[in-house]
């Protein structure tokens, strides 16, 4: 009985040791920082996080693409049919993105392509942008620097969710209210190819008038343009110059 007894402990204990080390691999192998190679990947969406939790970056198609995300939490945007990358600063706060998509008509006809690269002043809306983009025949590419007000964005999706609900002819006058009490954003700089094929550069002044217009037209003319605030041109270079 004794042998018996002693046996039968034995196989207990060898279990228990057994399933003990089990456990400590395990688990030691699940703690290594591992790293993974692959010649290819299929992917609806990737989020790339901080080791809290933190959001830094989302490459998405355009079913899964997120709504805006200030501060970690995100806010539903039903116009954002698009795919791309979106880039987060260290509070999980939207800072800019690069986007691209098209849009089509039911019979098939091209309405809008666009690809689009910004950034964001913080906790507010785009100051550089780079658009490649077709609407119908008509085809522009642009850089864009722009003034944005001294408010949160925050402000801006608080002011749409309730002037949405507003019947269509208010909402115009409330949008109007709303950018009077919230002024600063104009664009300062667009320099591109306009859709008449010309190139152009604008600069504008902190109310977002042109100032000084440097183009060439698609014919290869040249001219600049210096107009007031009013903007009536106050002096003109080129080939039909002003004295």
């Amino acid at each position: 009985m004794n042998t018996l007894s002693n046996q039968r402990y034995l196989v207990a204990y060898s279990a228990v040791v057994t399933l003990a080390f089990a456990v400590v691999v395990l688990c030691g192998f699940t703690s290594q920082k591992s790293k993974m190679s692959l010649d290819e990947i299929d992917v609806h969406r990737i989020n790339v996080v901080e080791p809290d939790g933190t959001l830094r970056m989302v490459i998405s198609n355009q079913n899964r693409f997120p709504g805006i995300i200030l501060q970690g939490k995100e806010y539903p945007n039903t116009e954002r049919k698009t795919a791309g990358a979106l880039f987060y600063n260290n509070e999980g706060s939207e800072a800019g993105g690069l986007i691209y998509g098209i849009s089509k008509d039911k019979n098939g006809k091209l309405e809008e392509a666009n690809v689009h690269l910004s950034f964001d002043q913080y906790m507010q809306d785009q100051v550089f942008s780079v658009d490649a983009a077709q609407q119908g025949g008509e085809k522009y590419t642009t850089l864009r620097i722009n003034d944005v007000g001294d408010y949160s964005i925050l402000e801006s999706i608080q002011a749409n969710e309730r002037i949405s609900k507003l019947p269509g002819d208010q909402q115009e006058g409330e949008w109007n209210k709303f950018m009077a009490a919230h002024p600063g954003n104009h664009p300062r700089i667009m320099l591109g190819r306009a859709d008449d094929k010309s190139a152009v550069l604008q600069l504008k002044d902190t109310e977002g008038r042109n100032r000084i217009i440097l183009k060439v037209a698609a014919d290869g003319t040249p001219s600049m343009q210096f107009l007031d605030a009013d903007g009536h041109v106050a002096k003109m270079i080129g080939a039909a110059t002003q004295p």
